[in-house]
């Protein structure tokens, strides 16, 4: 196996393994959130609020996958 298929290789483990996380994670999120709604439909604003936060914080580890991708795909 040569450097550049090595790297591609890298890359792809690097963006498809970050990604799975923050996948599972923002789904069980949503479902959580949506149950929570279901049962009691007067706080949905506050469990609206922190479902968005908790997803943002979730899709920042993504992001940091996406970031460690680039930089072994062009830096390294």
């Amino acid at each position: 196996m040569d450097e550049a298929a090595a790297k591609l290789l890298a890359v792809g483990l690097a963006i498809g393994l970050g990604m799975v996380g923050p996948g599972i994670g923002i789904g069980m999120i949503g479902t959580g959130a949506l149950n929570a709604i279901g049962r009691n439909p007067e706080a949905r604003g506050p469990i609206l609020t922190n479902m968005i936060l908790a997803i943002a914080f979730a899709e920042a580890l993504a992001i940091y996958a996406l970031v460690v991708a680039v930089i072994i795909a062009f830096v390294l």
